[in-house]
């Protein structure tokens, strides 16, 4: 997207960040690190994919009159409704001390590969560290009615298959200006395995801005 400062963020136990212990503070203090040399009066345009869309929610819910439109991808689930769903994550997340991050990343990105993702976009075991912490966070905090506040389009997408997009109706319903975006024949990896139709979204979310 060259007609856009695109800033990547690395959250508290991923890439950059992989040192750094799993808050949603710090999450939220990484989103406000790249903004901060955003030039005034210039649309800040938020987007997140699983995890980091439940961060961008939490951050847009904090900052609501900082964005000019909110993009969350595979991040519409409300966990409180779902305990099969919660039963899953939580039980994965418990397996990572015991399997071990780096072996479970690799068993993982065997499955992505399959799903067609490229070899040097599956991620290592870095980012698998946290996810304890991280998911119990999102267990505790996700709702759709944090997004009420926010005056600015809120996108909502997911693949058409994806088992995160299970309530991004009441997500639509919470929000004054929600734009739901379903990429058909995609999963919960469509930013890996749909790039263009993920990067079409985001130009749409530009656009909204004015």
């Amino acid at each position: 997207m060259p007609e856009a400062d695109v800033k990547a963020v690395d959250l508290p136990g991923h890439g950059s960040a992989r040192t750094h212990p799993w808050t949603s503070q710090a999450a939220c203090a990484a989103i406000d690190v790249a903004l901060a040399d955003v030039d005034p009066g210039r649309p800040v345009v938020i987007a997140g994919h699983s995890l980091g869309g439940y961060v961008a929610a939490e951050y847009a819910r904090q900052y609501p009159d900082r964005l000019a439109a909110l993009v969350l991808i595979g991040a519409t689930a409300d966990p409180r409704r779902h305990g099969l769903l919660v039963r899953l994550y939580t039980g994965f997340a418990r397996l990572i001390p015991v399997v071990g991050a780096d072996r479970l990343a690799r068993s993982a990105n065997g499955v992505l590969r399959l799903a067609g993702v490229a070899g040097q976009d599956c991620p290592d075991g870095t980012g698998y560290a946290v996810t304890p912490q991280a998911w119990q966070w999102v267990i505790r905090r996700a709702r759709p009615e944090d997004l009420a506040g926010l005056a600015c389009p809120v996108f909502l997408v997911a693949g058409q298959f994806d088992q995160m997009r299970i309530d991004i109706d009441r997500y639509a319903d919470a929000c004054r200006d929600a734009r739901i975006r379903i990429i058909p024949r995609a999963s919960h990896l469509a930013p890996l395995t749909h790039r263009d139709e993920v990067v079409a979204v985001l130009r749409e979310a530009m656009a909204a801005t004015g």
